[in-house]
C-alpha cells in the first residue's frame, strides 16, 4: 500500500528546470543548443574568489561557522549598502544563507504565519508562489502589465483585499523592471501604512542598464531584503546568499537557521567575501549583459516579436508572443527542436497569461546570444 506524501509537496514544478533538462537530452543526441533558458552566467566565479576558495581548502579547516555566517563576510555585507545605497545596516541584522532560496525559505517562515495572504507579482519568479503554497501561505497573485511597465503599484495592492505581505524584485524575474526609488519608496509607504511585511528581493540590484535599482533598505528598517552571490556576483553553483532582517526578526531567524541549516556552506563564504573586491571583473560582465540585451531584441524585432517588458536590469527579455500562439510552451519546443534555442514558457511566471509570453535569457557568452538572435530573426522570416 502506497505511503502517504505530505499535500504541502504538491507544488508546481519550477518548469525551467524541465526545459533544462530538455536542452541537456538534445546535447545529449550531438545537437547544439543555445542556453537562454536559465539565468545562469556563463562565466565562472570571479577570480579572486576562486584564489581564495584554493587558499582555504589548502589551509583550513572549513568546519561549521555560526549560523548567522562568519563575521568577517557579514561585516562586509553591511558595509556594501554604506558604499552602493548610503544605508547603514547593523551588522546583527545580517544572515549569510544557503542561496538566496535559503534566504527565502527563512524570511517566509518567520515573517508570516499559515493562512496568511502574500501579494505576489504576476509575472513573477515562481519559486515565491510555490514556497509559500509549501508552507500554508496563501500567494495573492496580482496581475500586471504593459500599462504600467511590468512594475506593482499602490493601487493594484489596494485591489487585492487583506494582505499580510508583499514580495517585489527589482529588478525583476522575468520582466527586467526596475523600482525606481520613487516608486519603491510608494510601495514601502502603502505596506506601512497597512501592516503589510514587505520581501524585497535585490539579487538583481547590481545589473542595471541605466539608473541603479535602489533597496528598500533606503525606505525604512522594518523590510526584509534577500540577496545572492549567484547573479552579479557569478556564483550560482556556490549557493550562497544573505538576508538582512528587522530587528524583531533577529532571534527567530538564527533560531531557525540553526535548525534547519546548521549554517552557511563554508568554503563558499570564503569565496564570497573576496568576490566583493572583483567588481571590476564583474561589471564588465554587467556591460557584456547590455550589449547582449540589444543584439537579442534586434533579433527578436526581425522576427517580428518586438512587445517585451522594459529589460531595464536583470538578464532577461519577457516577450509577447501572442501574436504568433496562445501556447508558449508549444513554440518554446518548436524553436528548441527546430533551431536550437533554448528557450522558457512565460507560463512558469505567470499561470493566467503567461501562455502568451516567453522568457529569454541572455547572460551567455556575447557569440551565443548572437547566434541565437541570427536563428530566432531566420526562423521569423520563414514563419
Amino acid at each position: 500500500m502506497p505511503r502517504k506524501v505530505a499535500t504541502r509537496a504538491g507544488v508546481e514544478p519550477f518548469r525551467v528546470m524541465e526545459v533544462m533538462k530538455a536542452a541537456a537530452a538534445r546535447a545529449a543526441e550531438g545537437s547544439d543548443v543555445l542556453h537562454l533558458e536559465v539565468g545562469q552566467p556563463g562565466t565562472p566565479a570571479p577570480a579572486a574568489a576562486i584564489a581564495a576558495a584554493h587558499a582555504a581548502l589548502d589551509r583550513e579547516r572549513l568546519g561549521y561557522t555560526d549560523a548567522a555566517g562568519t563575521d568577517q563576510l557579514r561585516n562586509r555585507i553591511s558595509a556594501y549598502y554604506a558604499d552602493r545605497h548610503d544605508v547603514r545596516v547593523p551588522v546583527e541584522r545580517v544572515f549569510v544563507t544557503a542561496g538566496a532560496s535559503g534566504a527565502c525559505v527563512l524570511a517566509f517562515l518567520t515573517a508570516f504565519a499559515e493562512g496568511d495572504r502574500v501579494a505576489v507579482t504576476e509575472p513573477g519568479y515562481p519559486c515565491y508562489r510555490n514556497m509559500l503554497s509549501a508552507f500554508g501561505i496563501e500567494p495573492v497573485g496580482i496581475p500586471i502589465g504593459a500599462d504600467t511597465d511590468f512594475r506593482i503599484t499602490p493601487d493594484l495592492l489596494a485591489g487585492a483585499g487583506p494582505l499580510d505581505g508583499l514580495i517585489v524584485a527589482s529588478p525583476s524575474n522575468p520582466t527586467g523592471t526596475v523600482l525606481h526609488q520613487r516608486e519603491l519608496a510608494a510601495v514601502a509607504a502603502w505596506c506601512d501604512d497597512h501592516d503589510v511585511r514587505l520581501v524585497s528581493d535585490e539579487i538583481y540590484a547590481d545589473i542595471t542598464f541605466g539608473a541603479p535599482a535602489p533597496s528598500a533598505l533606503s525606505t525604512g528598517d522594518e523590510h526584509i531584503v534577500v540577496n545572492s552571490f549567484s547573479k552579479y556576483f557569478s556564483m550560482t553553483g556556490w549557493r550562497i546568499g544573505w538576508l538582512v532582517v528587522p530587528s524583531d526578526l533577529i532571534v527567530p531567524i538564527e533560531r531557525l537557521a540553526q535548525n534547519l541549516f546548521i549554517s552557511p556552506p563554508t568554503l563558499a563564504q570564503v569565496a564570497a567575501l573576496a568576490a566583493f573586491d572583483a567588481t571590476t571583473e564583474l561589471d564588465a560582465h554587467v556591460a557584456r549583459y547590455a550589449r547582449n540585451r540589444d543584439i537579442l531584441l534586434d533579433g527578436l524585432r526581425a522576427a517580428g516579436i518586438d512587445q517585451v517588458a522594459p529589460p531595464d536590469g536583470a538578464f532577461y527579455v519577457y516577450a509577447d508572443v501572442s501574436h504568433l500562439t496562445d501556447d508558449s510552451e508549444a513554440l518554446a519546443r518548436e524553436w528548441l527542436h527546430d533551431i536550437g534555442v533554448a528557450v522558457t514558457s512565460g507560463i512558469d511566471f505567470d499561470p493566467r497569461r503567461g501562455s502568451r509570453f516567453l522568457r529569454l535569457s541572455f547572460c551567455g557568452t556575447e557569440d551565443e546570444i548572437a547566434d541565437a538572435a541570427r536563428r530566432i530573426a531566420a526562423w521569423g522570416r520563414a514563419t
